[in-house]
């Protein structure tokens, strides 16, 4: 029996990373030359027997060694292949990064965060798309192989036992993005918002715009992933200024009302309230109210502009890859802003 080359036992191609396939090729090559695996001036496995090997395309191979061979590590030779021709590759930090989804905001944050780590990074990229057992799994799978896990979570079904799973993972390797998660226990880095606290205190600013509105009602379905501290705040702002608040748990089924401003959280439901309006021919920012969660661009043209509650997206991405680079633990409450615009 043929023996394989050394080289075999660090690579590894997830099909279940969001992270590109030629990319995890790279990372693992990479690591294997910082490891002192395989040395200077080395052959290393042609594209044609990695196709087969890792059942992957023969231009996935390719494009991971070309990648490589950009960065400088590697070099080649026309009938000889690829070879080792740098080995004074600076060992990377080794991510694992959990999104419960991917929407306009997460690629923000995502962006931001890969922007900020440069070239000090590799990075395993899982969306687990709200699923408890299904992010159970994955963390079960991947405890021992990276230098941190940064984790968004929000889940649909799951959550209250979502601080067993996270205790699971050394403290000094957890970084929580976006959300705390009660009962995780010890020192770990954490970037996140204060969902309570945010939405009172945006309404707060908006209270002289909103006073003009018979009803403030917040739409919040009940399989969503979003934490009900946000209707702790909401409701909370209604007792403390007198105002008739109200929660909409499917706009589907609900007709809107002139007097009336609606805080949505989702973005299909955004789409579903404003053809709900139209429909209705009420005028925005005049017959009703719209105030959505989470800043985007094309809330700056919809409807003349829409209002938006959100967080600096930029900012937390960009501040989870300094808490890494810097070895912080620290637990850092990203800003939250309130954009008016024509919609209230």
């Amino acid at each position: 029996m043929i023996k394989k080359p050394l080289i075999y036992q660090y690579l590894n191609i997830d099909f279940h990373s969001a992270n590109p396939k030629y990319m995890q090729l790279a990372n693992c090559i990479k690591n294997a030359i910082a490891e002192g695996a395989i040395k200077k001036d080395e052959i290393l496995p042609s594209i044609n027997e990695l196709s087969f090997e890792f059942e992957i395309s023969r231009d996935t191979a390719e494009k991971g060694y070309k990648y490589l061979k950009q960065l400088g590590i590697l070099g080649s030779v026309p009938g000889k292949g690829y070879f080792v021709k740098n080995t004074e590759v600076d060992k990377t930090i080794k991510i694992c990064l959990l999104f419960n989804k991917l929407s306009a905001h997460k690629k923000i944050v995502y962006d931001a965060f890969v922007r900020t780590l440069a070239e000090q990074a590799t990075i395993d990229f899982f969306i687990y798309n709200n699923d408890f057992n299904y992010f159970k799994k994955l963390v079960a799978n991947n405890t021992n192989d990276y230098d941190y896990y940064v984790v968004i979570p929000h889940f649909l079904d799951g959550a209250e036992n979502a601080y067993e799973v996270l205790n699971t993972i050394p403290k000094e390797k957890l970084l929580l993005l976006d959300k705390l998660v009660q009962g995780v226990t010890g020192d770990f880095a954490a970037v996140y918002e204060n969902f309570e606290k945010d939405i009172f205190e945006t309404l707060e600013q908006a209270k002289e715009l909103l006073s003009k509105y018979e009803a403030i009602k917040i739409i919040f379905p009940e399989a969503s992933y979003y934490p009900n501290e946000i209707l702790k705040g909401f409701l909370k702002f209604g007792k403390v200024h007198k105002m008739k608040t109200d929660v909409i748990k499917d706009i589907n089924t609900y007709t809107v009302k002139k007097g009336e401003v609606y805080i949505n959280l989702m973005e299909g439901d955004l789409v579903t309230l404003v053809e709900n309006i139209l429909k209705h021919k009420l005028k925005v920012g005049k017959d009703v109210g719209v105030i959505s969660y989470n800043e985007t661009p094309l809330k700056k043209i919809i409807l003349n502009g829409i209002t938006t509650i959100s967080t600096n997206f930029e900012v937390m991405g960009a501040k989870a890859a300094e808490a890494i680079l810097n070895k912080s633990l620290e637990h850092y409450e990203v800003p939250f802003k309130l954009t008016v615009r024509p919609s209230i």
